[in-house]
């Protein structure tokens, strides 16, 4: 029996409108740049994880279990960001938080010893989780006000923002520049980006607070559902971020400066997915694009597991992008739908349970990397992605 979500009713746009919609806007815009800010910020940061690993002598179980401590802080803070948004606004909120997590990812990248490397991860799990809710009841505020599709070419922004932090730290890798001269040049790029976008999200009407809605609630069997695909993709996603990099040059003998492309073939195509997402998820049914795209990602990176060669490797982790790219812009957009749940309720309780799988995915892998070796530990974010396939065709969104 399939269960249902609200549909938004809204016409088909072209692949053409629907970017020029974005682009001219200038609060989609400014939004977009907030989402690149997250992925940037980040993307920088997991390019270096071979580099901390070694600096600091860790092994897989030991780099997993440091990295639990961006989850952690993902934890503390999501059941919280309702309540923080609906007192200082959505846009005040990712102006803080931004701000926060680009001075905090200087923190893991110069860490003289795991303690300073996990409060750094922690912090940057307090931010990037406030900032996560933030931005994209933004994107939805922004959505509401104009009547225009916008949540998928945001969350391309954040694939291009990754992407663009993974190839620059590549270049960097390869011309022998240092890692703290790459994050802290990062940072100061960043905090003009966030400056200058800063009155722009101000003009962004929000949703007046109500109590209910800066509540966290009990996931329905609907939102449950979308919680584990949401789930499922994070960690397919998380899995990129933060081991593609290490399986590349442990498992397939890349070069740092190619193993720093993995997460970077895998944003291209989430980017180019994502871009082109607001004009085909009316046309498609986002049901049968949830249930495609996770069939797509397990495959991809079941090749990059099956050939551990580089080119095929990069190649796999570039599938997994393009079948993850439109499932969490789907899935943040309707958990604000959810029938009897406040929108601010349904995004707040979706965004604290699947984003677990993107911030305790890769600790997970770890572990399961140390007992069996790391293919093993990609390999059970396969089998998870072919079980998301199968429930997306019970859910209708």
């Amino acid at each position: 029996m399939d269960i249902t979500v609200d549909q938004k009713p809204s016409a088909t746009p072209s692949l053409l409108r629907s970017l020029k919609t974005f682009f001219t806007n200038p609060q989609a815009r400014a939004v977009g740049l907030v989402f690149s800010t997250e992925s940037l910020s980040l993307g920088g940061w997991v390019a270096h994880i071979p580099y901390v690993k070694n600096k600091l002598h860790l092994t897989d179980a030991g780099l997993g279990m440091v990295l639990f401590a961006m989850p952690l802080g993902l934890l503390i803070m999501n059941p919280l960001s309702g309540w923080i948004i609906a007192r200082l606004g959505a846009a005040r909120t990712c102006f803080i938080s931004a701000l926060i997590l680009c001075f905090s990812t200087l923190l893991p990248i110069n860490a003289p010893n795991v303690a300073i490397m996990a409060m750094g991860l922690f912090l940057v799990g307090l931010s990037a989780a406030l900032l996560n809710v933030a931005m994209n009841t933004c994107a939805a505020d922004v959505e509401r006000e104009h009547n225009i599709l916008i949540m998928s070419s945001c969350h391309g922004m954040w694939s291009l923002g990754g992407m663009i932090g993974s190839l620059l730290a590549g270049i960097l890798i390869a011309v022998h520049v240092s890692p703290s001269i790459h994050m802290f040049a990062v940072t100061l790029a960043l905090l003009v980006l966030t400056l200058a976008v800063r009155p722009i999200l101000a003009t962004i009407p929000a949703q007046p607070p109500t109590e209910s809605s800066a509540a966290f609630v009990k996931p329905n069997l609907l939102l449950l559902l979308m919680i584990f695909i949401g789930l499922a993709v994070a960690m397919g996603e998380g899995a990129a971020l933060d081991w593609s990099a290490v399986y590349l040059h442990e498992a397939t003998g890349a070069s740092g400066q190619i193993a720093a492309l993995g997460f970077g073939c895998f944003s291209l195509a989430m980017t180019l997915g994502r871009f082109m997402g607001d004009a085909i998820i009316p046309r498609f049914g986002a049901k049968r694009i949830l249930s495609a795209g996770s069939l797509v990602a397990a495959m991809g990176l079941l090749l990059a597991i099956a050939v551990p060669v580089p080119l095929v490797a990069l190649a796999g982790f570039a599938l997994l992008g393009a079948g993850c790219s439109l499932i969490a812009p789907i899935l943040y957009a309707a958990s604000m739908r959810v029938p009897g749940i406040p929108a601010a309720t349904g995004l707040a309780t979706f965004a604290t349970f699947s984003f677990v799988g993107f911030l305790a995915g890769p600790p997970v892998i770890g572990f399961v990397a140390e007992a069996y070796g790391l293919a093993y530990g990609l390999g059970l974010v396969v089998v998870v992605l072919l079980l998301s396939a199968y429930i997306s065709r019970k859910v209708n969104i």
